[in-house]
């Protein structure tokens, strides 16, 4: 058995473990070592894959429709509390702290650190190893924190993130498109 394979056997084999109160809707992905904190939901035909490495996500986190969660050999893939992650962003082998919205379609890299009530702008590249001061507002291509978040807007960041809190919940109160993490055991 290869490096790889025992790479794959530690994390690839690895149930998801998921909080109190989860909502993964039913064409969600979530394979492998994947941790999901209370309250949090995952949309749909969003993937999160701990194949190489884990993934973290904070407690009444957001995880929106076709959003891709993935690692590096390198680095593991922490989301915070409070988290939006918007449609069909990238968020890969990177740290982004509590209170945070990713924008729709952006892309965050390798190494990067997200510090704690910022905004990434939708479309934003985030590149390889960059660190964001918390409470910034980042923007384009590369992507650059352009201003610091006034109180006001750091202060709005977490009912972005109790929208989809209270639509997980009553999607799970009415049973509706309730999904599960993929299997990798061998039964």
């Amino acid at each position: 058995m290869g490096d790889s394979d025992s790479q794959l056997n530690r994390f690839l084999r690895h149930q998801p473990t998921l909080g109190e109160g989860v909502y993964l809707a039913r064409t969600a992905v979530v394979v492998g070592d994947v941790t999901i904190g209370d309250y949090s939901s995952v949309w749909y035909h969003a993937v999160l894959r701990g194949d190489i490495n884990s993934i973290k996500v904070g407690a009444h986190s957001n995880i929106q429709d076709g959003a891709v969660i993935h690692l590096a050999d390198e680095y593991p893939c922490e989301i915070g509390d409070w988290v939006t992650v918007g449609h069909c962003a990238v968020v890969h082998a990177c740290k982004v702290g509590d209170e945070c919205l990713i924008g729709m379609n952006s892309t965050i890299l390798d190494g990067t650190e997200i510090g704690a009530q910022s905004i990434v702008g939708a479309n934003a590249l985030v590149t390889q190893g960059t660190k964001i001061p918390e409470g910034s507002l980042v923007l384009g291509s590369p992507a650059k924190a352009v201003r610091t978040l006034s109180a006001e807007e750091r202060a709005d960041l977490r009912s972005w993130a109790q929208k989809y809190v209270d639509n997980a919940a009553y999607c799970l109160n009415h049973n509706l498109n309730v999904g599960a993490p993929l299997s990798t055991t061998d039964e």
